[in-house]
């Protein structure tokens, strides 16, 4: 059984930077597709980045091109997200999830049947 598990949540100021990693287990493969979805009060869970477990390209929202960075350690079977110039709007909670394919819609909640318990991110004005 694929099992996620999310840290290095916390509270930073905007502009900050934080550092979110997914520890996972229990036979990932090179075709697993990974992925970071965040979800903030009163909204519904939104794609923030993904990248297969065997390398390749990534994918992210528009919303954090250019600011986040989703890569992985193999041998470590983590994979990172890392978010630099933080904004109030990027708070929310962040889950890691996970699939033995990386489908065409990577951006997609239902595309992935591995979930993480969360992080919580808050970004402070």
């Amino acid at each position: 059984q694929v099992q996620l598990v999310e840290s290095g949540g916390g509270l930073v100021q905007a502009g900050g930077s934080l550092r979110l990693s997914c520890a996972a287990s229990g036979g990932i493969s090179s075709w697993f597709g990974m992925a970071w979805f965040r979800q903030a009060p009163g909204k519904e869970r939104e794609f923030v980045a993904a990248v297969r477990w065997g390398g390749g390209g990534t994918n992210y929202a528009d919303s954090v091109k250019g600011r986040f960075t989703i890569s992985r350690d193999n041998a470590k079977s983590t994979v990172y997200l890392q978010m630099n110039s933080l904004k109030v709007e990027d708070t929310a909670v962040y889950y890691c999830a996970a699939d033995r394919t990386y489908s065409s819609s990577y951006y997609r909640a239902e595309s992935y049947n591995y979930w993480g318990q969360g992080t919580q991110v808050t970004v402070s004005s």
